[in-house]
């Protein structure tokens, strides 16, 4: 694909005004990449909007000139879904960050795609409601991207992903056209066209307002740390849990060097000579609550639980998640580089498939820390090294390969939350046949027949290429440096 026309340039500076167009090499370098950093690339253009019909007058001038273009968000993405290959054009919708319509009788909220994570969640917290979907970029990631990754996080054993949340979708078509999908209110007849488009990773089109469902905050809630002499011992409790018919509202796993580093950066409180930790949260009536936090005490006690400690207020709750969502930038006081992956396992599998990946980074000469979404299964492994070392990259690339290998062979799933994206195109036929992965490229032709919106992204091509489309790139290393 050549680089931007001067032709296009000109029709997207009259689509926006060219104070919201950037072009300038050096002022493009901030958009080279998302939080999967070992993959850059230039964008042809960024476009800044601020409604969508100033995202239709984008799209339309990307398409009148055949030009690939995709949608960013916050750029916290870990799949490499926002990387600009052959000079596309990014369209950056953080502007449009409205929260437009709070209907608390009705239980919905109607956002832009722009719009922070956490934003709505604190502007539903007065009426007593919050938006259930939580990552662990909650403060930064925004619901568009949220959408099209269709976004976990803690709370996703009881409550459940982005699209249990999602009720319709204002989209702009790869041709420019404005779809409306699904309600509110909820059940809208027909195909759940919202659930097709939620985790596509913006290969069908741009959201750019989105209706979501808002959950009553609880009654009660109750948040402990169980502290282990193991890994194993945490992970069998996470099993004997569910086991017991018990669905806590989250259930995180940690380990000792997450622990550590956590303790060492920020003082939370955490035991250093603990093997790992769960944070177990149930939430529900208040008079239920107690007699079920005896159940879960009881069954950690029966795995060799050394302590179970209940937060006593908001506060040390509120401490709790703290230390769970900024586990990743105290990484840096174990090592100059990591690289986070993600995969799903069926939970029962978690205690082998843990010391697997302990196992792999020892026979490459690296070390590991693990942190998960225990409760449904949902890993994190953190592969750590130095790229100043010589081949120290090539050797994670390898670990985690096999890492992933091995959760496919466990029965697992390629993705929890963070997205194919460019990462793990080569794994995608490890789990697919070509004729089911045929049949997803050919449900994404009917949206974009041309390949001209987010192309070479989640769905690998065909065999002997395809037009438009990035070959498919090699598993790649997330750097983060201290």
């Amino acid at each position: 694909m050549p680089a931007l026309s001067p032709t296009l340039l000109d029709a997207l500076r009259k689509a926006v005004g060219a104070d919201n167009v950037i072009a300038d090499p050096d002022e493009l370098l901030t958009y080279d990449c998302d939080g999967l950093t070992v993959h850059k690339a230039l964008p042809g253009a960024v476009v800044f909007v601020h409604s969508t019909e100033e995202v239709q007058a984008a799209v339309r001038a990307c398409s009148a000139a055949g030009h690939p273009f995709l949608a960013r968000g916050a750029g916290t993405g870990l799949s490499g879904g926002t990387i600009a290959f052959d000079s596309a054009v990014v369209i950056e919708l953080a502007r449009m960050n409205r929260i437009l319509e709070i209907a608390i009788a009705d239980r919905y909220a109607c956002v832009e795609a722009g719009a922070l994570n956490l934003s709505l969640t604190k502007a539903c917290t007065p009426s007593g409601y919050h938006f259930a979907a939580d990552p662990s970029s909650q403060g930064s990631c925004t619901i568009g991207g949220n959408v099209a990754e269709n976004a976990g996080g803690p709370h996703t054993l009881k409550y459940g992903v982005t699209a249990n949340h999602l009720l319709g979708l204002d989209v702009v078509l790869p041709g420019g056209e404005l779809v409306h999908f699904g309600g509110p209110p909820a059940g809208a007849p027909g195909y759940d066209l919202c659930g097709l488009f939620a985790g596509s990773e913006g290969t069908f089109g741009i959201a750019t307002k989105i209706w979501v469902k808002l959950t009553p905050n609880p009654e009660a809630v109750k948040t402990q740390l169980a502290v282990f002499s193991s890994v194993d011992a945490a992970t069998r409790t996470v099993s004997g849990i569910i086991a017991a018919g018990i669905i806590p509202a989250a259930l995180e796993m940690m380990d000792q060097p997450l622990i550590r580093a956590l303790e060492e950066w920020q003082h939370f409180g955490f035991p250093l000579d603990a093997g790992a930790v769960l944070i177990i949260e149930l939430d529900g009536l208040r008079d239920g609550l107690e007699p079920l936090s005896d159940r879960v005490a009881a069954i950690c006690r029966e795995h060799g639980c050394l302590d179970l400690r209940t937060a006593r207020d908001d506060a040390e709750r509120v401490n709790l998640w703290k230390a769970r969502k900024q586990v990743f930038g105290a990484i840096g006081r174990l090592s100059p580089s990591f690289y986070v992956q993600d995969g799903v396992i069926p939970r029962s599998k978690l205690p082998d498939l843990l010391a697997t990946i302990l196992a792999k980074a020892r026979e490459y000469g690296l070390r590991a820390a693990n942190v998960a979404h225990a409760g449904d299964g949902s890993l994190h492994p953190v592969i750590l090294f130095d790229d100043r070392e010589p081949h120290g990259s090539e050797k994670a690339l390898a670990c985690t390969s096999e890492i992933m290998l091995a959760v496919v062979a466990a029965g697992g799933m390629l993705s929890g939350e963070h997205g194919i994206g460019i990462e793990k195109l080569d794994f995608m036929t490890r789990v697919f046949s070509e004729d089911d992965l045929d049949a997803m490229r050919r449900v994404r032709e009917v949206f974009d027949p041309r390949q001209l919106c987010n192309p070479g992204k989640a769905v690998p091509a065909r065999r002997g290429g395809e037009p438009g489309v990035q070959p498919r790139l090699p598993f790649g290393v997330t750097q983060a440096h201290a």
